[in-house]
This record gives structure tokens, C-alpha cells and sequence, in this order.
């Protein structure tokens, strides 16, 4: 891999990461077109951790407040005394699903669940069930009923939302796109929806980095120029990632989602005609 590819690698994966319009297709989908090698699971992981530190540093002083409560009120032996502590604890009850069921489905993340057609299948399909949660969210408006801020977020809004972050482990469905179409069925505004998602996107992405930093260390590190890339792609996929972050949570304060479902049905149209005429293969 070029330092070019590392570039671009990294922008895309700090664009798309928080957009609900999946990362991993684009850094599978990517590739594939411009005839580059596929970079892998490992790799998509790796510098997913750039957009870690972008959340991390965007969210500071809620991520700060969330921890100082849930240490100290655990400490205090009342877990759950406040507001703020109980949303750290969603936040890890949050995450065993996806992480029970990367486990599991291992084999499959890093082989059959990377081929064009089930990433184009995915984008549709995920696209149509945002644009159902969007009726849903209009049909609410229209009655006048009142949308779930962050501070009535409950258990089960938790749990719901973690179960439909599995969903993001196939290409193509997007980790921000399924548990922001999750809150907005549970009632969230769109904005609150949105911080939910990244908040709780913090665990799983650190445990999928770290894991394949750890796995596939020897592949990553065994040349000079590999590390480099890596790095050049990670580190630019942090800076883009932050700029991401704001945009979308300023973006959904006035806006539907419509946006990023019309583009996901168009680029699964488009990747659909690409395999069907042969100018791209399903697989490496």
C-alpha cells in the first residue's frame, strides 16, 4: 500500500465511520475500483481507532462525566444513583451484544461477509429500514408526541439499540447508520440518536482495534513502510473523523436522514451493475 492509498484510506474511513452510510463497504468498495488490494479486516479495524480518538476528543467532557459518576457511585455501592452512571453502564450493557457476536461470527466478518454482493444487498436494505424509521419520526412530529432526549434514555432503549449494533459487523449496514435507525424507531430525536450512537460506539470499536492490532501485529508491522502506512491512515482518519462528528450532529439537528438513504440505495444500484456487467468481482 502507497502512502496515496493510506490517504485516502484514512479520509474515507473518517468520513463514513460516523455517517450512517458504513465505512467498511467504502474501504472494501474503494479499493475494488480503483484496483488496489483489499486491506482487509484487520486493517479497517486498526484505523478505525483514529475515529476512536476523534470521539474521545469531541465528547471529552461527557465521556469524563459519564466515567467520574460511574466509578464513584459504583465505589459508593449506588451504580446507578445517577443519571450519568447509569448511562455508563448502558453503554457496556450496551456493547456485549456485538462483541458476543463478533466472537462468534468471526469466520465469516473476515470472509464472506466482505463480498460486493452482500455489501450492496446491505446498503439497500439498511436504507429502506432507516426510511421506515423516517415515517415514523414524521408520523410522531405530526401527533405532537415528545421525542427522547438523552436524559430518558431507560434500560431497554440500551439494550435494543446494542442488539441492533450486531447488525453493523456486515459490511455494508453501517455501525452509525443501524443504532441510529434503532434509536429513531425507540422514539429518539435524531441528534439524540446520534450522540447515543457514537457514545456507545466507543467500547466495540477500541476492543475490534485492539484485537486485530494484537492478531494481525506481525502482518501490520512486518515492514517499515507498512507501519507507516497504517499510521498515515489512521492518523488521518482521527482528524477527518472529528469534522465528521460535528457535522452530523448539526447536520440532524434541522435534517432527515434522507440524505444518506438516498445515497445508500444509488451506491448499491451502482455496485450491483458493476458486478452484474463484470467490471468489479464480488471478492478479491
Amino acid at each position: 500500500m502507497s502512502i496515496l492509498e493510506a490517504i485516502v484510506l484514512g479520509i474515507v474511513q473518517g468520513l463514513t465511520e460516523f455517517l450512517p452510510i458504513s465505512s467498511t463497504a467504502h474501504l472494501r468498495i474503494l479499493p475494488a475500483l480503483f484496483g488496489w488490494s483489499d486491506p482487509g479486516a484487520a486493517f479497517t479495524a486498526v484505523i478505525q481507532i483514529g475515529t476512536l480518538v476523534a470521539v474521545l476528543y469531541y465528547f471529552y467532557g461527557d465521556i469524563l462525566r459519564i466515567a467520574t459518576a460511574t466509578v464513584q457511585n459504583t465505589l459508593r455501592g449506588a451504580p446507578f444513583e445517577s443519571f450519568d452512571s447509569r448511562l455508563g453502564y448502558m453503554i457496556v450493557i450496551g456493547t456485549i451484544p456485538i462483541v458476543v457476536s463478533g466472537v462468534l461470527l468471526k469466520t465469516y466478518i473476515e470472509t464472506t461477509f466482505r463480498s460486493l454482493y452482500v455489501i450492496a444487498t446491505t446498503l439497500i436494505a439498511l436504507a429502506l429500514v432507516l426510511m421506515f424509521a423516517e415515517f415514523l419520526v414524521k408520523a410522531r412530529i405530526e401527533k405532537g408526541e415528545k421525542q427522547k432526549e438523552l436524559t430518558d434514555l431507560s434500560w431497554f432503549e440500551a439494550i435494543v439499540v446494542g442488539l441492533a449494533q450486531c447488525v453493523a459487523l456486515i459490511p455494508g449496514a453501517s455501525r452509525a447508520g443501524v443504532t441510529i435507525t434503532g434509536g429513531l424507531f425507540l422514539g429518539m430525536t435524531r441528534e439524540t440518536a446520534a450522540r447515543f450512537s457514537f457514545l456507545l460506539s466507543l467500547p466495540s470499536i477500541f476492543a475490534a482495534g485492539v484485537y486485530q492490532l494484537v492478531k494481525a501485529r506481525e502482518a501490520l508491522f512486518a515492514t517499515t513502510d507498512g507501519i507507516l502506512t497504517l499510521t498515515t491512515a489512521t492518523v488521518v482518519s482521527g482528524v477527518v473523523g472529528y469534522y465528521s462528528i460535528a457535522f452530523l450532529l448539526n447536520y440532524l439537528k434541522k435534517n432527515s436522514t434522507y440524505l444518506f438513504i438516498i445515497y445508500r440505495i444509488v451506491l448499491g444500484v451502482i455496485l450491483f451493475a458493476l458486478l452484474f456487467n463484470g467490471t468489479l468481482h464480488p471478492t478479491e
